[in-house]
């Protein structure tokens, strides 16, 4: 199954103080709906998800469809570090519309195959007809899917694919060994959109593409033609961007600034970028807008 989709993880815009800005987090959606990727991912990470009230990840919810449904799939993660909680923003993406969900492991507190077996099984029973990804991030959740479970979430009604990141590539060719020809598998590694095909992928969900979709695209092109100088080309380029941005939010919000979209600023505790990263920032964006 050749696909080498790219799905753009949305930051979520605040204020100074930190409040939410949902006006900014409108035009980052704006601008996103124009980057010609096959989808969005939504409330993950890059959106800060931890720091967001129920209110808040409803009303980003809401916003984040009514913008990016109409020319690129939408996929609302609703991860939380309880069942209880993730039962309740399940239910509030599908109140809002959300066809596409992923689902990370509950996180903080370290859990039993047997207890994410239970917490997913719950949770496809509740979905009844919504599509799940599997969100594994256990660098920052502190729980893993083994290779064993994953074969057996791939089982369960609704589970149609994963998320896996900052995992090495071949974690990915072992996830691909035990689920179903149809399961998708995405990789959270932004430089890793053309190789990750090699180990059973069918592309990334890339959180620098929010700001820089252009190398992204050229280098799905370049692989799609399975030129290698056009393609070693594409991969600087795109190797060039994930090493300036380097997934943070904070100075993905310092990109943003630099293509005039009021990207507000973080509300988690990430530190702004430097002068000389600033400078770095604006060249790339000079250089792959």
């Amino acid at each position: 199954m050749t696909r080498r989709d790219i799905l753009t993880a949305v930051p979520v815009a605040f204020h100074e103080d930190g409040r939410l800005d949902l006006d900014g987090s409108r035009e980052i959606l704006e601008y996103v709906a124009k980057s010609g990727n096959e989808g969005a991912f939504v409330l993950g990470t890059t959106g800060e998800f931890p720091s967001l009230s129920f209110e808040e990840r409803g009303t980003l919810t809401e916003l984040s469809l009514r913008i990016l449904s109409p020319v690129m799939r939408v996929v609302v993660h609703v991860g939380g570090a309880s069942t209880y909680e993730a039962l309740r923003y399940l239910q509030q993406a599908r109140e809002a519309g959300a066809t596409e969900v992923a689902i990370l492991t509950p996180y903080y507190l370290k859990a039993t195959d047997a207890a994410l077996l239970d917490y997913y099984t719950r949770l496809s029973a509740a979905a009844d007809g919504i599509d799940i990804y599997i969100y594994v991030f256990r660098a920052v959740s502190g729980n893993f899917v083994s290779n064993e479970l994953m074969a057996r979430l791939a089982q369960l009604p609704g589970v149609v694919g994963a998320k896996v990141s900052d995992e090495p590539l071949e974690q990915l060719a072992a996830y691909r060994a035990v689920v179903p020809d149809s399961f998708i598998i995405y990789t959270g590694g932004d430089r890793d959109l053309a190789r990750a095909e090699k180990f059973g992928a069918q592309g990334v969900i890339s959180g620098i593409s929010s700001v820089l979709p252009k190398p992204f695209r050229a280098l799905a092109a370049a692989a799609a033609t399975g030129d290698a100088e056009a393609l070693a080309v594409a991969q600087k380029a795109v190797d060039d961007a994930v090493d300036t941005i380097q997934g943070n939010m904070g100075r993905m919000k310092a990109a943003y600034r630099a293509l005039g979209i009021n990207g507000g600023t973080v509300r988690m505790a990430i530190e702004a970028p430097s002068a000389d990263a600033v400078r770095e920032i604006e060249r790339v964006v000079e250089a792959y807008s």
